[in-house]
């Protein structure tokens, strides 16, 4: 919990609580439903929850943005953006049901209003959104493929709707042929090893009526 207030010390009281208890309620689900690997879930805060908010020093989502995280798995990164983001809306979809039930507890338990989640494969998703967000389900041309026309015209933020999506090692065959891409390396705005390789790979994505 220290290495979240250390990047983010202005969070509030309620959501440093809701940050704390993470956690223990990782921990416990875990022990009933494999949402997080066994070898990861003591570095719950490094490699799930501080890595989820890197996208939070690439943008400061306004008040409003709603956002599609795509593949959630156990709600990484949409929950610990909800927390960070109250008010935004967040609708997080997996193909594999029992962990959107670890999330829909967990959001209950924390008390968050800002999560809404569907058992569905993303293609099927008939909304949209300003900005889509994942970490590393598959390579970008196939995920761009699957978030066609999800985007939604209006713009509310200092960078343009579009796709914000964590990955790391050498991405330039994966991003060869998206001229507007942009990358972010997490190793700018954290200074732990885990992050030498990470990066949020932001592409703009144009509305499609």
């Amino acid at each position: 919990m220290e290495l979240i207030l250390k990047y983010f010390p202005q969070l509030t009281e309620e959501q440093i609580k809701q940050f704390e208890a993470l956690e223990g309620l990782y921990r416990d689900w875990n022990s009933k439903i494999n949402v997080i690997s066994r070898k990861d879930i003591d570095e719950l805060y490094l490699k799930h929850v501080l890595h989820s908010l890197g996208i939070a020093k690439v943008i400061q989502f306004k008040d409003g943005t709603s956002i599609l995280d795509v593949g959630t798995g156990g709600g990484f990164p949409g929950v610990p953006l909800a927390i960070l983001y109250p008010n935004c809306s967040f609708h997080l979809v997996d193909s594999i049901n029992k962990k959107l039930k670890v999330i829909n507890a967990i959001s209950a338990t924390i008390g968050l209003k800002n999560v809404k989640t569907t058992h569905s494969r993303v293609e099927a998703i008939d909304e949209k959104f300003d900005f889509i967000v994942s970490r590393a389900v598959t390579a970008m041309p196939e995920f761009n493929k699957w978030v066609r026309g999800k985007i939604a015209k209006k713009q509310r933020n200092t960078l343009k709707n579009g796709i914000l999506y964590l990955k790391g090692g050498d991405l330039s065959k994966e991003l060869k042929d998206f001229k507007a891409v942009k990358a972010y390396l997490l190793s700018d705005y954290f200074e732990e090893s885990f992050f030498e390789t990470k990066k949020v790979i932001y592409l703009p994505l144009k509305y499609k009526p």
